[in-house]
């Protein structure tokens, strides 16, 4: 007869190939946090998300021990101000590639516990709709005006 630790075990693992499985379909490319001056309290990272299944999925949260706090943001239109919003999820359609940016879709970091200057990295969780998690460590770079100006 199985104790309950090891029923416990035997679940908990039969689980994990399900939650493993659920970020194997999205792609992260390109990811990197932008450089800031010492002491500037936030910053956003910033990257591409391929979704390769058959199915649409939507990031819904992230963490990083950078910052006291994570949030995912858009720029809107707001009377002829671009303003930053917060976002509940960014949706990641089947067979699509979203693209997280300046001036766009990101991923804000508040309250930042470290300072993050050009090579560095810091850790990002990615959570997925279906409760997947992704975690990936990200370079800290400096943007790029002339790269970011021709993207608009």
């Amino acid at each position: 007869m199985l104790g309950y630790k090891a029923i416990l075990a035997a679940t908990l693992l039969a689980g994990c190939p399900l939650l493993l499985a659920g970020t194997a379909d999205i792609s992260v490319i390109d990811p990197y946090a932008r450089a800031v001056p010492p002491g500037q309290p936030n910053s956003a990272a910033f990257m591409s998300l391929s979704n390769s299944a058959s199915e649409a999925r939507a990031l819904v949260d992230a963490h990083s021990s950078a910052a006291d706090v994570v949030e995912l943001h858009t720029h809107i239109n707001e009377d002829g101000m671009m303003r930053m919003r917060r976002v509940d999820r960014i949706d990641i359609p089947a067979g699509e590639r979203i693209v997280l940016k300046p001036g766009g879709l990101h991923i804000m970091l508040i309250g930042l516990k470290q300072d993050l200057a050009p090579g560095d990295a810091l850790d990002l969780t990615l959570v997925y709709d279906n409760g997947a998690r992704q975690s990936i460590e990200i370079p800290v770079r400096e943007l790029d005006m002339n790269q970011i100006n021709n993207e608009k």
